[in-house]
């Protein structure tokens, strides 16, 4: 237990519930694999794991966490501000490249590979490299997901450097432009990394959405993807 924060935890707890009986706090920071924060409670202790990359955040924004995860455990509103605050610290990018070199190191990735039954992964990228972005992305690892996904057809995960397509495209029947939609959409987020903006991630930005309206075959692309 950090005794330092008990001070901390009992004001936030006496704001939320100012007449409920005070419990027995647990907070620790932990290794979590990103930057995660957890609460419990059962047989009136309240055990808290704050990710050990916030360790050293100023008091107001350890505040800030905690008033969030008391007011989703006791069901009560979320202090806006309170929110927003911890946002733009963990939207740091600071802490955004903290995040990612803690995820390269602690994360687990199990990557299937490339090569599908109908189509490779690293041929199909090197061929939209070359076609739309002159050659100049680096190629990370190319990798098919483990099932036939159809909520998450592909994403980029930048801790790993790694494109994930749904196997829900290595199929006869998938014609290949909607394949390369795909690729090509994710491709796009090597070329405009996610930036920050007033304490909001921006994942596709303006930029980005004028990129993608480029793709040849969007229409055909999306009206395929409907299927699916």
């Amino acid at each position: 237990m950090t005794e330092s924060l008990l001070p901390l935890l009992e004001e936030t707890y006496r704001e939320l519930r100012p007449r409920a009986p005070m419990p027995l706090f647990d907070l620790r920071f932990y290794p979590f694999a990103n930057i995660n924060n957890t609460i419990r409670l059962s047989e009136g202790r309240m055990r808290i794991r704050i990710s050990d990359l916030l360790e050293g955040a100023p008091e107001p924004v350890l505040r800030a966490i905690v008033h969030i995860l008391m007011a989703k455990i006791y069901r009560k509103p979320i202090n806006p501000a309170e929110a927003l605050r911890y946002k733009r610290h963990v939207g740091s990018q600071t802490m955004m490249e903290k995040a990612q070199q803690v995820r390269q190191l602690r994360g687990r990735k199990h990557l299937e590979g490339p090569r599908g039954r109908y189509y490779d992964l690293d041929e199909v990228f090197d061929t939209l490299n070359v076609r739309h972005f002159h050659g100049l992305l680096g190629r990370p690892q190319m990798s098919w997901s483990g099932e036939k996904a159809r909520r998450l057809l592909g994403h980029y995960d930048p801790a790993h450097n790694a494109i994930i397509i749904s196997r829900v495209f290595d199929q006869a029947r998938v014609p290949r432009l909607a394949m390369e939609y795909i690729v090509y959409h994710e491709m796009l987020h090597l070329k405009h990394p996610v930036k920050m903006r007033g304490g909001r991630r921006l994942v596709h930005g303006r930029e980005f959405r004028a990129d993608e309206k480029l793709f040849p075959y969007l229409e055909e692309a999306n009206a395929f993807l409907k299927t699916l």
